[in-house]
């Protein structure tokens, strides 16, 4: 018997219109063998929640480029509990601050906020799909990922 395709909800949040990058996801997404909710540009978080609930979604990947994702998911997995979505994997990626702050400092404060993972600019798509990979392998074992 074969795995349950897995359900992916993608989009870039807040007042962000940069949605190629994230469409360009969606569609390696999709080759892969991923089930996409694409929600595309100008998405309120709540909208992501809404989605995964509808969809029982096993991941939400939140793209911001317009440098102001911290404030757009603030409180993110906070609503995902609420929604009763706790073990939700939730993915961030893009230019995720305005200013100079180093990518270290920034993963941390998104993993802090709540999400599993945080990508910066640039990074390859093989390397989520990787992440997708290793992060459910963990889930399905009962596992962090950082003991898989």
């Amino acid at each position: 018997m074969g795995r349950k395709q897995k359900t992916l909800v993608t989009g870039v949040i807040g007042s962000d219109t940069h949605i190629v990058g994230n469409r360009i996801l969606s569609m390696a997404l999709e080759k892969a063998g991923y089930k996409v909710v694409a929600l595309g540009a100008l998405t309120p978080a709540t909208d992501f929640i809404k989605a995964a609930v509808e969809t029982n979604a096993d991941a939400i990947l939140v793209s911001s480029l317009y440098g102001q994702g911290e404030l757009d998911c603030r409180g993110f997995r906070d609503l995902c509990i609420e929604a009763g979505l706790g073990n939700i994997l939730l993915y961030v990626g893009g230019n995720l601050v305005v200013g100079k702050r180093s990518w270290t400092e920034t993963e941390k404060t998104y993993l802090e906020m709540g999400f599993d993972r945080a990508a910066p600019p640039g990074l390859r798509i093989e390397t989520v799909l990787e992440w997708l990979e290793h992060d459910f392998a963990a889930r399905e074992h009962g596992l962090s990922r950082a003991e898989v």
